[in-house]
């Protein structure tokens, strides 16, 4: 079985293969003149989408205003949701929720790697 440290080194290399595919692939559609005439014409689609978007809003500001509120108590609620059962799986309790058809949720948590924020090492 492979040790953590060569998964991950195996995963950053794959990590790079991709990238430099996706940098070859991106390098080709900048070169291609119909690409980029299509590109031109859905940017002028983009910009009347978001006009006809933005005068709707404004037509039904309160709600928007209503919707607003709602996506951060979503927001806060769902941190506060994934504290507690944090919580309650160290303290050794069952961790599970049900919904209004008594469908069973059971949390999924994840372990994820980031770059380490350390002082400089000194040079060798």
């Amino acid at each position: 079985m492979p040790n953590i440290q060569e998964v991950f080194n195996r995963i950053k290399e794959t990590k790079r293969k991709a990238k430099e595919i996706n940098r070859m692939y991106k390098d080709e559609l900048e070169t291609n003149g119909e690409y980029r005439e299509l590109l031109e014409k859905l940017e002028l689609l983009k910009a009347k989408k978001k006009q006809i978007e933005e005068q709707t809003k404004q037509m039904s500001a309160g709600e928007f205003a209503k919707l607003d509120a709602y996506k951060m108590h979503v927001k806060t609620d769902s941190e506060l949701l994934s504290d507690l059962a944090f919580n309650s799986l160290v303290a050794g309790e069952t961790v599970a929720v049900k919904d209004e058809n008594e469908e069973d949720y059971e949390p999924i948590f994840t372990v994820r790697f980031k770059k380490a924020h350390l002082v400089q090492k000194e040079k060798k």
